[in-house]
């Protein structure tokens, strides 16, 4: 950070008492809002989480009731295990998208549920129903897969996930979420599928007719066709619904909430569409060519934007803490080297490893836990600079939770901050550094344009941090309250409204 000062140089004066970091602060006259713990469930909830899980088992033993009389029990199971076994390699690239900030885990076994048995059990209705129509009218049942399915499946894929944003809209940070959700629901319904295609298509159809060897040999063959070559499909097209989802939930315009969801439905559904037309036009004209043509000029182009799209964004989602983070980096909450520390992988990387250093296994998680609390905080900022908390009680809620994660990362950082033995101690006051050398001369020093990472400097001591001048904890915000120096106004700047910055 700066070099030790030689022997007999002045020593500087003493620095200042850091001064009470407070955030930058809501507009007053905000309703009192108490964020609820999470480890109580009001009766509403458990009701609306019972009616789900029976819906959700409920669909799941009709749909393994109908895939075994359709199937046969032994297809079924073997269905079944051919079908798993794409599903890892699946979740761990939607995972590996959302390493920034993950999403609950409960959320993403919901969103992969919801696909695997309310939506295939509805859609394989609904497909049924449309193909016995089809048949009655003289049409052939292959239109079913171009006229209905696409849009019957896109459309129940995406309830789960609708669902998830209605109800639990703070957990969504954009499209990086919308992709994943939606993404684990077109897991969930490409699995099922695929117990339908390897079971019945391929062991079922060949064991019946040569025996166990050639229902093995049949199950490989769609297995290459189903998985190996297009088993990316339901994902990518659902994924489309995802970004207008994701659009959806970081807008405060309320006609980008109705249309953008609704142009990415209808984007999947179009290109879903488009894909099951290939098989039928083989069928219809004996031309397999045209299977080939379709993949290289359909699935390879749209795979390979959406690759592009996902990488963008899980940098955009790195960045997005250097442009939100600086306004706590102002007020004394952070310091620049921790912002810097949060803006790559590799760089949160490297700050994990620092913490385990000086500060053993305890540093770790501490660390994992400053950098997640810190990448919420980011994009609960980026919220209410996009005003996407309209009405007051809702801006209050995003107040509560500011609040919250800022305390949480004062508490993770008490574990590893201080105990670098090639740093000098100091603290941070919101514009530069006040550090204290071995020799005991005291400096005070600006903060470099590179800053150093992962900081090494004590920010606060435990608790809130203390008060400017020797004043008490900090006031609530957007009040004096009996932190605030006199004539009431805190010692950092005033909250901006969303676009001041």
């Amino acid at each position: 950070m700066v070099d030790t000062p030689p022997p007999g140089a002045p020593t500087s004066a003493p620095p200042p008492v850091p001064p009470a970091a407070f955030p930058p602060a809501p507009p007053g006259g905000l309703p009192v809002v108490r964020v609820r713990s999470r480890s109580g469930l009001g009766w509403r909830r458990i009701l609306v989480l019972v009616g789900v899980i029976l819906l959700i088992a409920g669909c799941a033993v009709a749909m393994l009731l109908t895939l075994g009389e359709r199937l046969g029990y032994t297809a079924l199971a073997v269905g079944l295990v051919a079908a798993i076994v794409p599903v890892p390699v699946l979740v761990a690239c939607f995972l590996w998208l959302d390493r920034y900030e993950p999403e609950p885990v409960k959320y993403l076994v919901f969103c992969f549920g919801w696909g695997a048995a309310v939506s295939t059990y509805a859609s394989l209705n609904v497909n049924g129903f449309a193909a016995d129509l089809f048949h009655s009218a003289g049409l052939s049942d292959s239109l079913v897969a171009v006229l209905v399915a696409p849009f019957i499946e896109e459309l129940t894929k995406a309830l789960g996930p609708i669902l998830l944003l209605l109800f639990r809209r703070r957990e969504w940070s954009g499209i990086t979420d919308g992709i994943v959700y939606c993404g684990m629901s077109a897991i969930g319904f490409a699995m099922v599928e695929n117990i339908l295609y390897l079971g019945g298509l391929g062991y079922a159809e060949g064991a019946s007719q040569y025996g166990p060897a050639t229902g093995t040999m049949n199950l490989f063959a769609v297995f290459i066709s189903r998985v190996l070559i297009s088993g990316f499909a339901h994902p990518l097209f659902t994924a489309m619904t995802g970004v207008g989802l994701g659009i959806a939930a970081r807008s405060a315009d309320r006609a980008v909430r109705i249309t953008a969801p609704l142009a990415g439905l209808l984007l999947a559904m179009i290109l879903h569409g488009t894909w099951n037309l290939a098989p039928t036009l083989v069928e219809q004209t004996g031309q397999p060519l045209i299977m080939l043509y379709s993949y290289i000029s359909l699935m390879v182009p749209i795979f390979l934007g959406m690759v592009g799209l996902a990488i963008w964004l899980r940098g955009w989602e790195g960045r997005l803490t250097e442009r939100r983070l600086p306004d706590y980096v102002r007020t004394g909450w952070l310091t620049p080297p921790e912002v810097a520390a949060m803006s790559s992988l590799g760089r949160r990387h490297a700050a994990r490893q620092w913490a385990r250093r000086v500060a053993g296994p305890d540093g770790l998680r501490a660390m994992r836990a400053f950098q997640y609390a810190a990448t919420r905080l980011a994009l609960l900022r980026d919220g209410m600079v996009r005003g996407l908390d309209a009405k007051p009680a809702a801006l209050a809620r995003s107040v509560a939770e500011e609040r919250r994660l800022l305390d949480e990362l004062q508490a993770a950082r008490q574990v590893f901050v201080g105990r670098d033995p090639q740093a000098p101690p100091g603290f941070w006051d919101g514009a530069r550094y006040h550090l204290t050398f071995p020799d005991g001369t005291r400096r005070t020093v600006e903060a470099p344009s590179e800053p150093v990472v992962p900081i090494p400097v004590v920010l606060v001591p435990a608790g809130h941090p203390p008060a400017f001048g020797g004043y008490g904890p900090p006031a609530p915000y957007g009040t004096g309250g009996p932190s605030a120096p006199p004539g009431g106004s805190p010692p950092y700047p005033p909250y901006r409204p969303p676009g001041g910055f």
